[in-house]
């Protein structure tokens, strides 16, 4: 439940708080969650501008680089570590948490073409392939680049411990299960084995974000971008599995809505929207294919809404009922962690 200004202020027209208690425990509120990412135009500077230095230095880069050669990259690579390094201090330094993750982010995004620039400086890079080539196509000589940038991320976030810093090393993790995989095949990487690795490393990665969430729920949100990624890739490669079965395409539809109950059960919002995706694709192909010419089709479906709107009205007025016999019987660390949600 969010507490805005007005709420506070509410409750002291109704004088449950004095207007005195009202303002302290709104200065209290915003310095509880100064650090916490927001919708306000700050943040949105704040992660605006360091998106688009990472950008520039992973997805954007260019040719141009390739003329300084192996040793100019790690020379250039060094210097902006450096750099980005220094301002992570003093932001930090200020206790300016949000800028001081985003550098920090900045430094380990800059770890894969370090590491290109010294495999091409040394003479080991196995073949005509260039940095930009590394967010574009699945090769299994990108391993030492994903590794490397996951011992790197792996300490700088021990050192820093700002949540920002798990989104690179949720993205090489989804990286590394590909390029791994094309290894393992002898870079025989064909359509459905993507899709199967991608569906089982999103599972994994799910459960890792699950355990990060139920270690970090005295902390902050450190399973966010894990959680981000892992959905992303089950979900794809749920998605793009072929089955010319009904039944199958109605499990998909069961797995979807069981998405929207895990997303609503552990307030994670990635879940309901990719569920909610997923369950409206299923009615599409029943109005589309299976229902095409029945005119019952359109009305069923509309009883079925209004019934889950009625379940909703039951589940408002007797949620407190439930949630409190549903989270007695949990385990203690989940119930910790959803108390810390809500």
């Amino acid at each position: 439940m969010k507490i805005t200004r007005k709420n506070l202020f509410d409750a002291a027209e109704e004088k449950l708080i004095s207007p005195e208690q009202a303002e302290a425990l709104l200065e209290f509120f915003e310095a509880q969650n100064k650090d916490v990412p927001r919708f306000t135009f700050t943040h949105v500077l704040y992660y605006l501008g360091g998106l688009i230095a990472i950008g520039a230095m992973t997805l954007f880069m260019n040719l141009g680089w390739e003329a300084f050669g192996g040793a100019g990259i790690v020379f250039i690579s060094a210097v902006y570590a450096a750099l980005g390094l220094t301002v992570t201090n003093v932001l930090a330094a200020r206790h300016l948490a949000i800028p001081a993750g985003i550098c920090a982010t900045f430094v380990v995004c800059l770890t894969p073409i370090a590491i290109y620039g010294l495999q091409q400086w040394l003479g080991v890079w196995p073949d005509e392939s260039v940095y930009r080539d590394y967010h574009r196509y699945i090769k299994w000589h990108w391993l030492y680049m994903e590794l490397g940038t996951l011992a790197v991320g792996a300490v700088i976030a021990w050192k820093y411990k700002y949540p920002f810093l798990i989104m690179p090393i949720a993205v090489t993790l989804w990286y590394l299960s590909m390029d791994l995989t094309a290894m393992l095949s002898g870079g025989d990487f064909d359509w459905e084995l993507r899709k199967l690795v991608s569906l089982y490393s999103g599972l994994l990665m799910i459960g890792l974000a699950i355990w990060v969430d139920l270690r970090s729920r005295r902390k902050l949100d450190y399973a966010f971008w894990i959680y981000i990624f892992g959905v992303m890739a089950f979900w794809g490669g749920l998605s793009a599995q072929q089955s010319d079965s009904e039944f199958s395409k109605f499990l998909y539809f069961v797995i979807n809505l069981a998405m929207i109950g895990v997303g609503v059960l552990l307030i994670r919002r990635v879940f309901v929207v990719f569920g909610a995706i997923g369950s409206c694709g299923y009615l599409v192909h029943l109005a589309s294919d299976v229902f095409e010419d029945s005119w019952l089709f359109p009305i069923s479906l509309t009883a079925i809404g209004l019934g889950i709107i009625y379940l909703g009205i039951l589940w408002q007025k007797h949620e407190k009922a439930i949630a409190g016999k549903a989270r007695r019987i949990l385990p203690t660390p989940i119930r910790e962690l959803l108390d810390s949600r809500s």
